[in-house]
């Protein structure tokens, strides 16, 4: 299976257990695998036989900006459950969510989930 993907993707949202996180905002990043056969687009150069990257980004931004969420889980499930309800040609997805600055005392670059998906 061949793979896309869309690697650091930025965004503000305003997701989190804690009201101070709902009413502030913090930064969030996500990082998506897209599994389908590439083939056919790289040998006819159709970018209708592949995933539009920047559709998919927007798709995704309107997840992590959209409306607030507890968990990261569900971010994740949301874009998993997305990407395959709307590309039919992706088979599998994998999709990671980053909170860089999670509301704990602690030295760490940040806590993530990752969610893999198929058909």
């Amino acid at each position: 299976m061949d793979a896309i993907y869309i690697s650091g993707m930025e965004f503000y949202g305003y997701h989190g257990v804690f009201e101070e996180e709902n009413r502030l905002g913090q930064r969030f990043y996500a990082d998506l695998t897209l599994y389908t056969s590439l083939r056919e687009a790289g040998t006819t150069d159709d970018l209708t036989a592949t995933i539009h990257y920047g559709e998919a980004y927007a798709e995704i931004k309107k997840i992590m900006e959209g409306e607030p969420v507890q968990l990261l889980e569900t971010l994740a499930e949301r874009i998993a459950q997305q990407m395959l309800s709307t590309y039919e040609r992706v088979q599998k997805v994998r999709v990671k969510v980053t909170k860089p600055m999670p509301p704990f005392a602690g030295t760490l670059q940040g806590v993530a989930v990752e969610v893999y998906r198929e058909r």
